[in-house]
C-alpha cells in the first residue's frame, strides 16, 4: 500500500501567500496596514480590497478598487483607506482612525483578465467585551434595542470571536446576552447550578434568536478612547454627581469609557461611583478584601440605586 501524500498546497502566481502578517492588531483611533504583496506584476490588472461580512449582513463590502493607474474608494471604510505603495510590489492597504466595527476578515485580490488570486487577513480591535442589562432589569432588549444600549455605553454588539477571547481572558457571566450575529450565547468558566446543567466550561449558546421578539441581555465591545476617567468623592445624588463632574469640565463616563480605563490604563478605585446610565460602580485591577472580596480583577456593579436616595461619588470623562 502507497503511504498517504497529502496535497502540497497550491503556490498563488501573483500574490504572496501567506502574506506577512495573517492578523493585524490595532486599537480604536489607531492607523494600520493589512499587507498585500505582488510576487510579480501583469501587465493589466486590478486589486480590489473588500472587507467580509457575515452572511446575515452582506457578502462583502468593497473598500477600493485600484490598477497601476488610478484608484476609486468606497462607502464609509473607503473614505479611510489608501494604497501603502511602499515600491512597485506592494498593494497593502492602509486604514486610518480604525473604528470598532472595523474588525473583522479582510480579502486581498488581484484580478488578471479572467484570472483571480486573493489573500486573506484579519484586523482585530483590540478591546474588552462587558455585560449590560437593561435599567428596568434582566432580558429585557430585543435585537436592535441591544445594539442602541451599546452605542449609547461607547460600544458595539461583541462578536462571537471577541466573546471567546474574553472568555479565555476570564470572563464568566450567567446570563445570555445578544451577539453582533444575532446569536444568544453567555461565558461559563466555574460550571454551577444556576447557570445550567452542563458541567464544564464553555460558552453556551441559545443559537440564533427572533431579533425583534426575543428579548435578552448584551455582550457589548469597546477599545480605547481619547479622553480620561478620573473620580470625585462625595455623597450625591445623581443629579448632583452630573454637576460635579460640569465643574471639573467634564461628564459622568459612560460604561463603556469605565472599562476602556480599567482594561487599558489598569484603573483602580474602590469607590462606588455614578455612571451617566444611572448605574452605580467602581473598577477594581488590584482586587483586596475590603473592595468587594472577590479574587478577581473586574468592573464591579451596584446597579441601577434610586437617584435621589442614594449617595454616591462621580465618575468623570474627560
Amino acid at each position: 500500500m502507497c503511504p498517504f501524500s497529502p496535497e502540497a498546497p497550491q503556490t498563488l502566481k501573483y500574490l504572496l501567500e501567506p502574506p506577512v502578517y495573517a492578523e493585524v492588531v490595532g486599537r480604536r483611533g489607531d492607523n494600520v496596514t493589512l499587507p498585500c504583496i505582488l510576487r510579480t506584476k501583469p501587465s493589466l490588472y486590478r486589486v480590489k480590497w473588500t472587507k467580509l461580512e457575515p452572511e446575515n449582513v452582506r457578502p462583502e463590502n468593497i473598500i477600493m478598487i485600484s490598477n497601476a493607474h488610478t484608484c476609486k474608494q468606497y462607502g464609509h471604510l473607503g473614505s479611510r483607506a489608501s494604497l501603502r505603495k511602499a515600491h512597485i510590489m506592494d498593494a497593502s492597504l492602509q486604514l486610518s482612525r480604525l473604528e470598532l466595527e472595523d474588525s473583522g476578515t479582510y480579502r486581498c485580490e488581484l484580478v488578471d483578465g479572467i484570472e483571480d488570486e486573493s489573500v486573506v487577513i484579519s484586523l482585530r480591535i483590540e478591546g474588552v467585551v462587558f455585560p449590560y442589562q437593561s435599567k428596568n432589569g434582566r432580558y429585557r432588549f430585543t435585537f436592535h434595542e441591544a445594539q442602541e444600549a451599546c452605542a449609547e455605553q461607547d460600544g458595539i454588539l461583541a462578536s462571537y470571536n471577541q466573546l471567546f477571547r474574553a472568555w479565555t481572558e476570564g470572563l464568566d457571566w450567567c446570563n445570555a446576552g445578544w451577539l453582533n450575529d444575532g446569536t444568544v450565547q453567555y461565558p461559563i468558566i466555574h460550571p454551577r447550578p444556576a447557570c445550567g446543567v452542563k458541567l464544564f466550561s464553555d460558552i453556551r449558546s441559545y443559537g440564533p434568536k427572533d431579533k425583534d421578539r426575543d428579548h435578552f441581555d448584551a455582550f457589548c465591545f469597546t477599545s480605547q478612547t481619547s479622553g480620561s476617567v478620573s473620580f470625585i468623592p462625595g455623597s450625591f445624588s445623581f443629579e448632583q454627581a452630573g454637576r460635579a463632574c460640569e465643574l471639573e469640565g467634564a461628564e459622568l463616563v459612560l460604561v463603556g469609557q469605565l472599562y476602556a480605563a480599567w482594561y487599558f490604563q489598569k484603573y483602580d478605585q474602590c469607590d462606588g461611583g455614578w455612571l451617566k446610565d444611572g448605574s452605580v460602580r467602581f473598577p477594581i485591577s488590584n482586587p483586596r478584601q475590603r473592595c468587594g472580596g472577590l479574587p478577581k480583577a473586574g468592573v464591579r456593579s451596584f446597579g441601577f440605586p434610586d437617584k435621589i436616595s442614594h449617595l454616591y461619588g462621580a465618575y468623570c470623562f474627560r
